[in-house]
């Protein structure tokens, strides 16, 4: 006796099959019946969650054929195991696994101390050595004149400089403006220190604390937050909160990204 399919949908009303791509970090999807598009942070239990462009987050199922990929219909599957490479670097920008670090350029970034440079080196490492960006530090702002002047700064070795608790009328912002040319950019965030410039969400407080002037700032920090009054063994504990650009505020940002584009443009 003949066995006949229980299906009985013409062939060419059936849908056609799809893509299975592989739910990576970084990939971004859209998923049509929110129009919601985003990044993929992390798939779990048969969820999908996704970042937008502002930071906000959804989750969705992981449904056959539930989201586009570059307008194309697709169905999110679990990755392979075994840890992913990550898509971004920690300043958000597209990371190029297995790149040669460029030859150094001439032209330099200065930021005003140690801890400024490894923060700069956490979040923006990556970038500035495909650049060729070397980042060195001043011992203080006093400095930056004969800094400046000994560097020559020119068309094809331009010179960014990052200052702290850059606001005007102050001394840091007369230096600023005797030693800035159209081959030497200062910028400067308002912070009274880098450790300022990170995000207290990123260190698990609700803020900073205020420091009554005439006070050394740093371990004044120490005692309002209850920490041991070792300002070396605090930033270690601040640098090891800080991920990626998220944990940074905006003017920051900003700040070092102007001076990457800086010193990288063409003479």
């Amino acid at each position: 006796m003949r066995q006949y399919s229980a299906d009985l949908t013409p062939p060419w009303k059936k849908p056609k099959p799809v893509p299975e791509v592989p739910a990576d970090p970084g990939l971004v999807v859209e998923e049509p019946g929110s129009g919601f598009c985003g990044a993929v942070i992390r798939c779990e239990a048969g969820t999908v969650t996704l970042e937008d462009r502002f930071g906000k987050h959804r989750v969705f199922p992981m449904e056959p054929r539930g989201f586009l990929l570059e307008g194309r219909v697709v169905t999110l599957v679990r990755p392979a195991s075994g840890p992913a490479r990550p898509t971004r670097t920690a300043s958000g920008s597209v990371a190029v696994p297995g790149a040669r670090a460029r030859v150094a350029r001439a032209g330099r970034i200065y930021v005003e101390g140690r801890h400024d440079a490894e923060l700069v080196e956490k979040v923006w490492g990556d970038d500035l050595r495909i650049e060729g960006v070397v980042v060195e530090y001043l011992e203080g702002v006093d400095d930056l004149p004969a800094i400046v002047s000994d560097f020559a700064p020119g068309p094809d070795a331009r010179l960014g400089v990052l200052v702290d608790h850059l606001v005007p009328g102050s001394k840091e912002w007369r230096i600023a403006e005797s030693v800035t040319s159209e081959h030497a950019l200062v910028v400067g965030h308002p912070y009274i220190d880098i450790w300022e410039a990170v995000k207290p969400s990123a260190l698990g407080i609700d803020s900073w604390p205020r420091i009554p002037h005439g006070q050394d700032w740093k371990t004044g920090v120490c005692r309002a937050l209850g920490w041991p009054p070792n300002t070396g063994a605090a930033w270690q504990r601040i640098l090891s909160g800080v991920h990626s650009y998220k944990d940074l505020e905006p003017e920051l940002l900003g700040r070092v990204e102007e001076l990457i584009d800086f010193v990288t443009a063409p003479a």
